[in-house]
């Protein structure tokens, strides 16, 4: 009798140690993707800005002339660097990409990772006129993608460009 009470007690505190290490894993598996998809965001984030924020007006070069910034819908933003290409961020696929054209024939490629999913890419232009400080406001959604609970992520920046060729 003494015998099958320690084997019950001793099965509830190994059964409750169990359940508390994997509570943990999955929480710090949780953590590690949205750390990563924090990094993500942001690298693309800060990528576009600094691109964005030196556009030149386009002399119809990339087919918007007299403007900063081109908008194809609300989920693609293209634009004229400062070397002379055209550049455009846009939504595929649920995946963040960037074409580059003028160094010869590129593909587009991906800004993100295949570990997470961009469900939402939105730009918006305000101020692209003769005389006016463009800005550009970028927002994000993306959530990681996986078995279990997934990280989601929404992000907003607003750029103001640099180089004003007025």
């Amino acid at each position: 009798m003494e015998l099958m009470v320690t084997v019950v007690i001793f099965s509830i505190i190994i059964g409750a140690a169990t359940g508390v290490f994997v509570s943990a894993i999955k929480l710090q598996r949780y953590s590690l993707t949205h750390q990563q998809l924090l990094d993500q965001t942001s690298y693309a984030m800060e990528y576009m800005s600094r691109a964005i924020r030196m556009a030149q007006k386009d002399d119809d070069t990339c087919g918007f002339s007299g403007e900063n910034y081109g908008l194809v819908g609300s989920d693609s933003i293209e634009f004229k660097t400062y070397h002379g290409q055209c550049w455009r961020f846009f939504l595929e696929d649920e995946r963040l990409k960037i074409d580059k054209d003028g160094d010869g024939p590129e593909l587009p490629y991906d800004l993100t990772s295949d570990k997470f999913k961009v469900e939402t890419f939105k730009v918006d232009v305000s101020g692209d006129e003769a005389e006016k400080q463009p800005k550009i406001t970028i927002f994000m959604e993306v959530q990681g993608i996986g078995v279990g609970s997934q990280p989601r992520l929404r992000i907003q920046t607003t750029i103001s460009q640099r180089n004003l060729n007025i």
